[in-house]
Protein backbone atom coordinates (compact mmCIF):
# COMPACT_ATOMS: atom_id res chain seq x y z
CA UNK A 1 0.00 0.00 0.00
CA UNK A 2 1.38 3.39 -0.93
CA UNK A 3 2.20 5.86 1.81
CA UNK A 4 -0.54 8.33 0.79
CA UNK A 5 -3.24 5.66 0.89
CA UNK A 6 -2.06 4.61 4.34
CA UNK A 7 -2.32 8.22 5.54
CA UNK A 8 -5.81 8.60 4.06
CA UNK A 9 -6.93 5.42 5.75
CA UNK A 10 -5.55 6.55 9.10
CA UNK A 11 -7.08 10.06 8.95
CA UNK A 12 -10.37 8.61 7.78
CA UNK A 13 -10.45 6.31 10.79
CA UNK A 14 -9.67 9.20 13.12
CA UNK A 15 -12.47 11.30 11.59
CA UNK A 16 -14.96 8.45 11.93
CA UNK A 17 -14.06 8.02 15.60
CA UNK A 18 -14.76 11.70 16.19
CA UNK A 19 -17.99 11.69 14.20
CA UNK A 20 -19.28 8.60 16.01
CA UNK A 21 -19.53 10.74 19.15
CA UNK A 22 -20.74 13.94 17.45
CA UNK A 23 -24.16 14.01 15.81
CA UNK A 24 -25.94 17.13 14.58
CA UNK A 25 -29.66 17.54 15.23
CA UNK A 26 -32.14 20.24 14.26
CA UNK A 27 -31.88 21.78 17.73
CA UNK A 28 -28.08 21.49 17.86
CA UNK A 29 -26.39 21.09 14.47
CA UNK A 30 -22.79 20.04 13.89
CA UNK A 31 -20.05 22.59 13.10
CA UNK A 32 -17.71 20.66 10.81
CA UNK A 33 -14.17 21.83 10.01
CA UNK A 34 -11.94 21.00 7.06
CA UNK A 35 -8.50 22.47 6.65
CA UNK A 36 -6.12 22.30 3.76
CA UNK A 37 -2.67 23.82 3.54
CA UNK A 38 -4.03 26.92 1.86
CA UNK A 39 -7.60 27.39 3.12
CA UNK A 40 -9.92 26.48 6.00
CA UNK A 41 -13.61 25.64 5.61
CA UNK A 42 -16.50 25.39 8.10
CA UNK A 43 -20.08 24.14 7.74
CA UNK A 44 -23.04 24.01 10.09
CA UNK A 45 -24.85 20.75 9.24
CA UNK A 46 -28.17 19.29 10.39
CA UNK A 47 -27.54 15.54 10.12
CA UNK A 48 -31.18 14.55 10.61
CA UNK A 49 -32.37 16.31 7.46
CA UNK A 50 -28.98 16.22 5.70
CA UNK A 51 -28.92 19.98 5.09
CA UNK A 52 -26.12 22.52 5.35
CA UNK A 53 -27.47 25.50 7.27
CA UNK A 54 -24.45 27.80 6.98
CA UNK A 55 -20.99 27.64 5.46
CA UNK A 56 -17.91 29.79 5.20
CA UNK A 57 -14.32 29.52 4.08
CA UNK A 58 -11.18 31.60 4.01
CA UNK A 59 -11.37 31.39 0.23
CA UNK A 60 -14.76 33.16 0.17
CA UNK A 61 -13.69 35.79 2.69
CA UNK A 62 -10.46 36.52 0.78
CA UNK A 63 -12.39 36.75 -2.49
CA UNK A 64 -14.77 39.30 -0.93
CA UNK A 65 -11.78 41.33 0.25
CA UNK A 66 -12.69 41.14 3.94
CA UNK A 67 -9.59 39.23 5.00
CA UNK A 68 -6.87 41.46 6.38
CA UNK A 69 -4.24 38.72 6.27
CA UNK A 70 -2.47 38.13 2.99
CA UNK A 71 -2.19 34.39 3.60
CA UNK A 72 -5.48 32.50 3.85
CA UNK A 73 -4.16 29.46 5.73
CA UNK A 74 -3.18 31.00 9.06
CA UNK A 75 -4.81 31.45 12.48
CA UNK A 76 -6.08 34.96 11.69
CA UNK A 77 -7.91 33.71 8.63
CA UNK A 78 -9.37 30.80 10.63
CA UNK A 79 -10.68 33.19 13.27
CA UNK A 80 -12.36 35.30 10.56
CA UNK A 81 -14.00 32.15 9.18
CA UNK A 82 -15.28 31.32 12.67
CA UNK A 83 -16.79 34.77 13.06
CA UNK A 84 -18.35 34.59 9.59
CA UNK A 85 -19.88 31.13 10.03
CA UNK A 86 -21.28 32.20 13.42
CA UNK A 87 -22.95 35.23 11.87
CA UNK A 88 -24.45 33.12 9.07
CA UNK A 89 -25.61 30.46 11.54
CA UNK A 90 -27.31 33.07 13.72
CA UNK A 91 -29.12 34.38 10.61
CA UNK A 92 -30.56 30.90 10.07
CA UNK A 93 -31.62 30.66 13.74
CA UNK A 94 -28.81 28.51 15.16
CA UNK A 95 -27.28 29.54 18.50
CA UNK A 96 -25.86 26.25 19.79
CA UNK A 97 -23.73 23.71 17.90
CA UNK A 98 -21.58 20.65 18.58
CA UNK A 99 -18.03 20.98 17.29
CA UNK A 100 -16.71 18.38 14.84
CA UNK A 101 -12.95 18.73 14.45
CA UNK A 102 -12.75 15.75 12.11
CA UNK A 103 -9.34 14.10 12.09
CA UNK A 104 -7.55 17.26 13.24
CA UNK A 105 -6.19 17.99 16.70
CA UNK A 106 -7.81 20.84 18.59
CA UNK A 107 -4.99 23.36 18.28
CA UNK A 108 -3.74 25.94 15.84
CA UNK A 109 -6.15 26.87 13.08
CA UNK A 110 -8.92 24.55 14.28
CA UNK A 111 -8.80 26.10 17.75
CA UNK A 112 -8.75 29.63 16.27
CA UNK A 113 -11.85 28.84 14.21
CA UNK A 114 -13.64 27.56 17.32
CA UNK A 115 -12.69 30.66 19.30
CA UNK A 116 -13.92 32.89 16.47
CA UNK A 117 -17.24 31.03 16.38
CA UNK A 118 -17.61 31.46 20.14
CA UNK A 119 -16.88 35.18 19.84
CA UNK A 120 -19.48 35.36 17.08
CA UNK A 121 -22.14 34.09 19.48
CA UNK A 122 -22.28 30.32 18.99
CA UNK A 123 -22.20 28.13 22.07
CA UNK A 124 -20.61 24.68 22.02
Amino acid sequence: MKTWKRIQKRTGRRAMRTRARVRGTAARPRLSVFRSNRFIYAQVIDDESGRTLACSSSRDIARAGNLAAKYTGNRDAAKEVGLDVAAKAKESGVTSVCFDRGSYKYHGRVQALAEGAREGGLSF
